[in-house]
């Protein structure tokens, strides 16, 4: 007669298997190299003619401009970049069904983002250092040809770099949390531009309220890491602080993923 057999039980995960399983997943994609390789390029090709139409003539360190090395345009493209892909490796699970697998391999939904979020920060702080301190490499290259270069010591230049590194990862995460909010590609990409591109503009710094909320904002803090020097004293303009930037970098992913992570508890897939 046969004997009855116990099932066993099989240990619930851990969240190092969490990330190792997220990291596979982010990886496998092929869509990741391509979109990483070709941003990387432009950014830093961005730079490069930034600087180099910008600086025909320079005579010294005082016309190195960190908006030559980081110049809008490159880095916009970055943030909305990094702002998809960091939507798309929650929406991408919504749409497909791949939730529900997740969900019932892992109960605990909010671990399962936290492992998403950790990831997609690691990936995307790798990929903005790069692009950060290859676009400081190659305008130096260009500066150094016309005896312009300035080295890493110079005042802001290192807090240029680390801003402009910082931001992708920043923007990956604020992109993670939306994509769980909406869980819809094309409402979150249209919520990510308003949001981190078309919004800051609107606000004008010449008032107290319209003021503090520009600051508030991500590109806007970006700015004003990136401004190498001190505000005109007898501006009209309420300039936002060195200190206050950078916690605004720190409280928006901060919020992004906390808001994710309740919600995903709270809510049926």
């Amino acid at each position: 007669m046969p004997t009855p057999t116990t099932p066993v039980a099989e240990p619930p995960a851990r969240f190092r298997d969490l990330l190792a399983s997220e990291w596979i997943k982010t990886r496998s994609l092929r869509s990741t190299p391509w979109t990483i390789a070709l941003t990387v390029l432009f950014v830093i090709g961005s730079a490069a003619v930034a600087t180099l139409a910008d600086s025909a003539a320079p005579s010294g360190p005082a016309d190195f401009l960190p908006y030559d090395t980081y110049p809008p345009a490159g880095y916009w493209t970055l943030m909305l970049v990094a702002g998809s892909t960091g939507a798309l490796t929650m929406v991408s699970e919504y749409s497909s069904g791949l939730i529900r697998t997740t969900t019932v391999a892992v109960p605990a939904r909010g671990s399962v983002v936290l492992a998403k979020a950790a990831v997609t920060a690691m990936l995307w702080t790798a990929v903005g250092t790069v692009i950060s301190t290859g676009s400081l490499l190659a305008s130096r290259a260009i500066l150094s040809e016309r005896h312009a270069g300035v080295p890493l010591t110079h005042p802001g230049v290192f807090r240029a770099l680390m801003a402009s590194a910082l931001l992708a990862p920043v923007c990956a995460l604020i992109g993670l949390g939306l994509g769980v909010l909406l869980r819809h590609a094309a409402a979150t990409t249209v919520t990510l531009v308003f949001t981190l591109l078309m919004l800051p503009p609107m606000f004008s710094e010449r008032g107290d309220w319209s003021a503090d909320v520009n600051h508030a904002m991500v590109s806007a803090a970006w700015k004003r890491l990136l401004q190498n020097w001190d505000p005109d004293p007898g501006s009209l303009g309420h300039t936002a602080t060195i200190p206050g930037s950078w916690l605004v970098y720190a409280i928006w992913p901060l919020i992004a993923v906390t808001l994710a992570v309740v919600v995903v508890k709270r809510r049926d897939v």
